[in-house]
């Protein structure tokens, strides 16, 4: 398997809902950022076309897909979120539901960290994983993000969500 990244493409976005079963799978990919379940290409599309992923600035959206010779496999957005440019924040991190535990995750997570650091110049990556989505949250260690010790609560699906805080620095 070897994986590669390109910009996100308006096609994408069928894959990618598809992988989301479930509100809970929603809610763990995007947390509150999408509306209700089920989501469409067209919702997608919309906030990442349209509305430029809710990032104010002009220039700090970056949505991109991994993909290998089988078509498309994972995809996670980048933004910045200091005005310095130093700090990456990763997001919308999922990858295709039949290929999990596979080290997909781990080896779209390790390009887009190379990306990150050397095409961007960032010195910090951040992003948030819920502590119900064990799986994500190891891949995230296995690719080099550590716990910062933040925490946030979200109430989801009638229950209290821990969202921890983790980063990679270069």
């Amino acid at each position: 398997m070897k994986l590669r990244l390109r910009q996100y493409k308006p096609c994408d976005a069928d894959s990618i809902v598809s992988w989301i079963k479930d509100e809970e799978a929603l809610r763990k990919w995007s947390s509150d950022r999408f509306g209700n379940f089920p989501i469409t290409s067209k919702d997608m599309n919309n906030k990442y076309f349209e509305n430029n992923g809710d990032c104010i600035e002009d220039d700090n959206f970056y949505p991109v897909t991994a993909f290998d010779e089988n078509g498309i496999v994972g995809h996670l957005i980048m933004r910045y979120t200091d005005e310095e440019k130093k700090v990456i924040r990763f997001g919308f991190v999922i990858v295709d539901d039949s290929k999990r535990g596979m080290g997909y995750g781990k080896q779209m997570l390790t390009l887009a960290i190379k990306y990150a650091f050397d095409i961007f110049g960032a010195e910090k990556i951040t992003l948030g994983v819920f502590d119900n989505n064990k799986p994500a949250y190891y891949c995230y260690k296995a690719a080099g993000f550590i716990e910062t010790g933040e925490e946030m609560f979200c109430d989801f699906l009638g229950k209290q969500w821990r969202q921890v805080e983790m980063e990679i620095k270069r």
